[in-house]
């Protein structure tokens, strides 16, 4: 399964829950005016678009129905399609360019920060890129060997103190020893704190200063981990979150376990942080990048659309395609020659064709005879199995008057009188 097609799957309840009732809006009105972008705008908002976002969106497709003449409700959905993914924006990828790059992950508890921080060790892992991880959150129980399991199985190191010791220690040591080690990529787990809770935002500030001093040249992001399940209550998060830290990007985590998906649109056009990565399942490779276009596509296009979308390949696959069945570099006349070979093999065959033929010929009568016997054989069984007919005495008659409802002559007892007589 490719990126596009988990995408796909992931956004399945969304796309069910919000382009039915788009579908249904669509086919119940005849024209479009001002009650059919009231009754939209409801729809949006249900979907968990956010009400300043729907609003946009309805602000815009008004002017380019009104630009492009459009009166049959069914043609807004291209554009519609067209206004999310100008809403969307430009994809940003996580960046990694300069090492030790660090990556802060922060959200509450039970968004998916220790889960997305196994999945994206992984990743770069498998990428061939040297990374560590730092277990900052000391404060939940379990949590520093809940990631240590992570990061075995991802085969990454891990920089760890002791329960309940300070955070930002356990920050400035992983990044001193990324430094000393080379270490390509570090990933900093952070303790899941409820956005109201000003002393653990407080310490989340403190972690931001030491990662800005002490990895003043490398690569820094700071990912807000969001639970997609909890609708506008993860922009409201978001708000929140962005007070305390600089956040340079979402992931956005369950997405295939809600139709709330919708508010991915939300948090892009209120404030104006890109989704740089969203999970789409439970396995090791479901986290995915975000893209806009594969997001939007996916939100509006039909089952039988997706058949098509799901094998899409790249211009690299396609050249590997072709070079198995013609290599590029293969030279005219060594296919030339093969085609020769083909054609001097047909010839060869068609020599033995007469032999063949007279083969045959001799054979058929001998089949003929073969079946004629098997057909006498069949029909001699066939009326040996048939039932015999029962001999009632002198109280026959009333055998044959008695009958239970009117039969059809092909029901018809085929020992009986008539039949008989006309065997005779």
């Amino acid at each position: 399964m490719n990126i596009f097609s988990k995408i796909a799957a992931g956004l399945k309840k969304t796309k069910d829950s919000m382009m039915g009732r788009l579908e249904s809006l669509m086919n119940s009105f005849t024209k479009i005016d001002e009650e059919f972008f009231e009754e939209l705008e409801e729809l949006l908002i249900t979907c968990d678009i956010g009400v300043e976002t729907s609003l946009d969106i309805c602000e815009k497709l008004r002017a380019k129905v009104k630009e492009k003449g459009i009166t049959d409700p069914p043609e807004i959905k291209n554009e519609l399609k067209e206004i999310i993914i100008e809403m969307l924006g430009e994809d940003k990828e996580i960046d990694i360019s300069n090492k030790p790059a660090v990556i802060l992950v922060i959200g509450v508890n039970g968004a998916g920060k220790t889960t997305t921080i196994g999945k994206l060790a992984a990743r770069y892992k498998n990428e061939g890129k040297k990374v560590l991880v730092a277990a900052a959150d000391t404060f939940r129980a379990a949590a520093i060997d809940q990631l240590q399991v992570w990061t075995e199985r991802a085969g990454v190191d891990i920089i760890k103190h002791d329960e309940g010791s300070d955070p930002a220690s356990v920050v400035f040591d992983a990044v001193t020893a990324a430094k000393a080690r080379e270490t390509d990529v570090l990933i900093c787990d952070t303790a899941g704190r409820l956005h109201n809770k000003k002393n653990l935002m407080d310490e989340l500030k403190k972690i931001s200063r030491i990662v800005h001093q002490q990895a003043e040249n490398c690569s820094l992001e700071t990912l807000l981990v969001l639970d997609a399940t909890t609708g506008q209550n993860a922009v409201n998060q978001a708000k929140l979150f962005s007070e305390t830290s600089e956040i340079t990007g979402i992931v956005l985590t369950k997405l295939d376990g809600t139709a709330k998906g919708g508010i991915i649109i939300s948090i892009h056009r209120e404030l104006g942080i890109p989704v740089k990565l969203v999970g789409v399942g439970e396995k090791i490779d479901d986290l995915q990048d975000f893209n806009a276009k594969d997001f939007v596509d996916a939100l509006f296009e039909t089952e039988t659309d997706f058949d098509y979308n799901y094998e899409r390949l790249t211009d690299e696959e396609n050249a590997e395609i072709s070079d198995d069945i013609v290599p590029a570099d293969a030279d005219e006349e060594i296919i030339t020659d093969e085609i020769t070979e083909e054609i001097a093999s047909d010839e060869i065959i068609d020599e033995d064709i007469p032999d063949i033929t007279e083969k045959i010929e001799n054979e058929i009568p001998e089949i003929e005879e073969n079946i004629s016997d098997n057909e006498a054989a069949a029909e001699k069984n066939e009326i040996s199995e048939m039932p015999k007919k029962k001999d009632h005495g002198k109280f026959e008659f009333l055998f044959k008057e008695i009958t239970f409802g009117k039969k059809k002559k092909s029901d018809e007892d085929p020992y009986s009188e008539n039949n008989s007589e006309e065997s005779e």
